[in-house]
């Protein structure tokens, strides 16, 4: 799902945002990390609204230092507690921004899974190459969170729902088929083909219904910088540079 085709300007790009690589492990999976003799992976787990931005929390190595790096200009860095946990509020600024996230303890330094994406309105994901986008936010009360696609047609709906219950979606007006929310409460549903243009998601669950309006034209090429994104009706459009060199899209919903 999502493959990307190589562009030169890409790897310069990708090289100067720090944590552009996604780990194959993620927040889950740092544990076990730890305990096999590697250096756990920072995770951003929650952004939270704030009066001057977004207060992002996470979790690293105990007393780590986490890294947030744009692809431009300085990093901006939080020491984690000596329980791995790490806070840190980010300035509101008038377009998305893109970081890449990393920790450094005991003289090594790993990524974290993706990259992570904050909005002018304090919407905020994690970003996943090939796979859908990690809402961190709950303030906007959508139940369908985010969908990803890209130029190839490969699409995934991904939101929230009750822990172990069914959703049902539908794509213009006709059944697709259902997801499970896990543990979580997050559920994703992949569409194999979806038509560049106008469609309607709808997503029912349990006590709810939601849906989202989206235009799923591909994204023009990103020639000089890794993100172009545009507030719309239906939230936050980002077109990102994936690892591979390929462009994905991420609408962000509320």
């Amino acid at each position: 799902m999502f493959p990307g085709k190589a562009q030169i300007a890409a790897a310069v790009l990708l090289a100067a945002l720090a944590g552009c690589r996604a780990s194959p492990e993620g927040p889950a999976g740092a544990a076990g990390l730890s305990e096999a003799g590697y250096a756990t992976p920072p995770a951003v787990t929650l952004a939270t609204p704030a009066a001057s931005g977004v207060v992002l929390s996470g979790e690293a190595a105990p007393s780590a230092e986490v890294r947030l790096a744009p692809p431009a200009g300085d990093p901006l860095t939080v020491r984690a507690d000596a329980a791995g946990r790490w806070r840190l509020e980010l300035p509101r600024a008038r377009e998305a921004r893109i970081f890449g996230v990393s920790a450094e303890s005991g003289g090594r330094r790993v990524q974290a899974q993706g990259y992570l994406l904050v909005g002018p309105r304090g919407q905020t994901a994690v970003l996943r190459a090939g796979a859908g986008a990690l809402r961190l936010d709950r303030g906007s009360g959508s139940r369908i969170a985010a969908v990803d696609f890209d130029a190839d047609g490969g699409a995934l709906v991904s939101g929230w729902a009750a822990a172990g219950t069914d959703v049902a979606i539908r794509l213009d007006g006709r059944s697709a088929g259902e997801a499970r929310a896990d543990a979580d409460g997050r559920f994703s549903f992949a569409i194999p083909r979806l038509s560049g243009g106008p469609h309607r998601i709808e997503a029912t669950g349990v006590a709810f219904i939601d849906e989202i309006m989206l235009d799923s034209s591909p994204a023009a090429p990103l020639a000089d910088w890794p993100l172009r994104s545009q507030l719309t009706r239906q939230g936050l459009r980002a077109d990102w540079l994936t690892p591979g060199g390929g462009v994905q899209s991420t609408v962000l919903a509320g």
